[in-house]
């Protein structure tokens, strides 16, 4: 599941994501609160920590200001 585009800009479940992250939550919450399996969230959470969208602290995932940027963005253009 590519959390970015070939545009080097987010994508649609990157966002959704996202946006979940940004109160800071468990994966289990993303999931539920996305409707996303599980498996498919710790996929996409990997790669959006890799990326700098997204950081992990004691099994709490948050949203940086990388990733607050892009999601910005996103809306501005959305």
């Amino acid at each position: 599941m590519p959390c970015m585009n070939n545009n080097g800009e987010i994508t649609e479940m990157a966002k959704k994501i996202l946006t979940v992250m940004t109160r800071g939550t468990s994966l289990q919450e993303v999931a539920e609160q996305t409707e996303t399996p599980l498996y498919r969230i710790r996929s996409a959470a990997r790669e959006l920590v890799e990326a700098g969208f997204a950081a992990e602290k004691d099994q709490s995932y948050v949203t940086t200001e990388t990733g607050l940027a892009a999601l910005n963005k996103a809306a501005a253009e959305g």
